[in-house]
């Protein structure tokens, strides 16, 4: 029986011990604004939010009036910590490093090499605050 558990306790050891690749590291955040200073600074419905999370917040207000918030680095090879960047006029966002795509509607990839979604942060409403958390 000791020896089962022995085998056990090592297989459970090298399973955990795996990289998880493309993997974003939780950093505090902690951002607020007002809807009507979100209303003047974003362009196109999508605020840059610079020195916040790993590469900076993206906060995005969707076609149905809905707020939603990612961090802006990428999924691929975020050791790099590529800040994704939106394309003029659409709801999506380039990975200057990699060519990769990202939905800025719910952070999912659009085009390869990106497989994993942006890290996406809660996001509340708060009367006339926008309340960014993780």
């Amino acid at each position: 029986m000791k020896k089962l558990a022995a085998i056990a306790m090592v297989f459970l050891l090298f399973a955990s011990c795996g990289k998880e690749e493309n993997y974003i590291p939780d950093y505090p955040v902690n951002y607020t604004i007002t809807i009507a200073e979100f209303g003047i600074r974003a362009t196109n419905g999508i605020l840059l939010v610079p020195n916040h999370g790993v590469a900076g917040l993206v906060i995005v207000k969707t076609p149905t009036n809905e707020y939603v918030a990612f961090d802006r680095c990428s999924t691929v090879n975020p050791e790099k910590a590529c800040a994704v960047t939106p394309e003029n006029g659409l709801f999506l966002a380039v990975d200057p490093c990699s060519g990769g795509k990202f939905s800025l509607l719910d952070g999912s990839p659009q085009k390869a090499p990106a497989k994993r979604a942006l890290k996406r942060y809660a996001l509340n409403i708060a009367g006339q605050q926008i309340l960014v958390r993780n």
